[in-house]
C-alpha cells in the first residue's frame, strides 16, 4: 500500500496530523507493508526568509482579530500537539520560507530518510524554535536525521530539487487538493486534515481491503487544516 502526504512544515496540524496517522498505523495489521511518501506544499510560497513578526501578530494582522485572540487560537493548537506529546513553542517560533525546508526532504530521500527528515524539521520549527531557512541550521537539521551535513549545504547551496518541489505541488492540483495535511491511499482516495485516529485506521484498512475504495473523507468544518497561510482552529 502506498500513503502520500502532502504537508508543509510551516503548518500545525500537519504535524499532528502526522503524529495521529502513525498511531493509527501502529494498530493496522499489514503496517510493515506501507510505503509512506511525504510530498511538498507550500502554503505561502512568497513568503519571505526574514519575517520580524512572531506569529501572534502576524496571524491577528492578516485576520483582522487582536493579537490577544490570536494567541487564544493558538494555544488550542498547542494543546492538540501537547496531547500527542508534541511540544508547540509559539511565542518563540521563526517566521520564514520553507521552500529550502522541502528540497532537503527530497534530498533526505535519496539516503530512505524522508520520514526521519520530515520529523526532523517539524521539531527543530516548533519545538525548537529554529529558523529552517538558514542553510547552516538545516545542515544541524540533515545530521540529526542521520544525513551528511557537509553534504547537505552543498546541496542547499545549489537550485537542486526546486523541480522535484514543483512537481509534488503539481500532483496536489491533479489531486484537487487545497488545503494540508492531506493523505492520498493508493492514488485511489484521499483524507483531509489531522483527523482522529480511528478515522486513518479506518482508511489503512478500506484501502487494504478494497481494489477500488471509495472513502473521500474531506474536512469540510475548515478545523484541524491549513489554506493558503491560514491554519483552521
Amino acid at each position: 500500500m502506498k500513503v502520500e502526504i502532502w504537508s508543509d512544515i510551516f503548518c500545525p496540524f500537519c504535524y499532528i496530523g502526522k503524529r495521529r496517522f502513525e498511531n493509527a498505523l501502529k494498530s493496522f495489521s499489514d503496517k510493515d507493508d506501507v510505503e509512506i511518501i511525504y510530498r511538498s506544499f507550500e502554503l505561502n510560497p512568497d513568503a519571505p526568509k526574514v519575517n520580524n513578526n512572531n506569529i501572534h501578530e502576524a496571524i491577528a494582522e492578516k485576520y483582522g482579530m487582536s493579537v490577544e485572540e490570536a494567541k487564544a487560537n493558538n494555544d488550542g493548537i498547542v494543546r492538540q500537539a501537547a496531547s500527542l506529546g508534541l511540544e508547540y513553542n509559539f511565542d518563540t517560533l521563526i517566521l520564514t520560507n520553507s521552500l529550502d525546508a522541502h528540497r532537503l526532504i527530497h534530498f533526505a530521500k535519496d539516503f530512505n530518510k524522508m520520514e526521519e527528515m520530515t520529523e526532523a524539521l517539524f521539531k527543530a520549527y516548533f519545538t525548537d524554535s529554529k529558523n529552517i531557512s538558514d542553510i547552516d541550521i538545516l545542515g544541524d537539521i540533515a545530521k540529526s536525521a542521520g544525513l551528511n551535513k557537509e553534504e547537505a549545504i552543498k546541496f542547499l547551496n545549489s537550485d537542486k530539487y526546486k523541480n522535484e518541489v514543483r512537481e509534488d505541488e503539481a500532483l496536489s492540483r491533479n489531486y484537487g487538493i487545497t488545503s494540508v495535511p492531506t493523505f492520498v491511499f493508493n492514488d485511489k482516495f484521499k483524507v483531509t486534515g489531522a483527523q482522529p485516529e480511528d478515522v486513518f485506521l479506518m482508511a489503512l484498512n478500506k484501502a487494504l481491503e478494497e481494489d477500488k475504495p471509495s472513502l473521500d473523507l474531506e474536512n469540510n468544518d475548515g478545523k484541524n487544516v491549513c489554506v493558503d497561510g491560514n491554519c483552521g482552529i
